[in-house]
């Protein structure tokens, strides 16, 4: 059994082992409820990209992917799905921010935290980068100016390009 246990770890020490998305409920911002594997195992390269309406470097973000957000859809057939996390009584100013940024993503509500807890992080932003066939390849914590360009080199080699 220990040696099982030194194997995992092992293996997921050099990203041997893909991390799933668990099957949790979230909202749209309409309020109807969807399951998050419906995005995560659509056959797509997907993006989940977890924010808040407070948080700056997570506008900055989803800003910046905007730029190369169309790019993305036509060249590698991936889509981001933004996930806010934002409490019910800031939910409220979601809508009007994505409509005012124009930002063209899926968005969802994670409002009870129920996704972020099952994907065990704390903070926003946070990106994790999903293969064709529903597994994590890649996550990041946080926000530079030009990390939208280190996703993208990730999204293309899962394109195979």
């Amino acid at each position: 059994m220990k040696y099982l246990v030194l194997l995992a770890f092992t293996l997921s020490s050099f990203g041997l082992m893909a991390q799933s998305i668990p099957s949790v409920e979230v909202k749209t911002l309409s309020g109807e409820t969807v399951n998050i594997q419906d995005y995560a195992k659509n056959g797509k390269i997907t993006v989940l990209s977890f924010w808040a309406t407070w948080c700056s470097p997570c506008k900055r973000e989803l800003d910046a992917i905007a730029d190369v957000y169309e790019e993305w859809q036509e060249e590698y057939n991936a889509e981001l799905v933004a996930i806010t996390i934002d409490d019910a009584r800031a939910l409220p100013k979601v809508k009007p921010m994505v409509q005012s940024k124009r930002w063209d993503y899926t968005i969802l509500s994670d409002v009870k935290q129920d996704l972020m807890r099952g994907l065990n992080f704390q903070n926003v932003p946070m990106t994790f980068l999903i293969n064709q066939a529903g597994e994590v390849v890649y996550t990041h914590s946080g926000y530079a100016p030009g990390d939208e360009y280190e996703l993208e080199d990730k999204i293309k080699a899962l394109a195979g390009k």
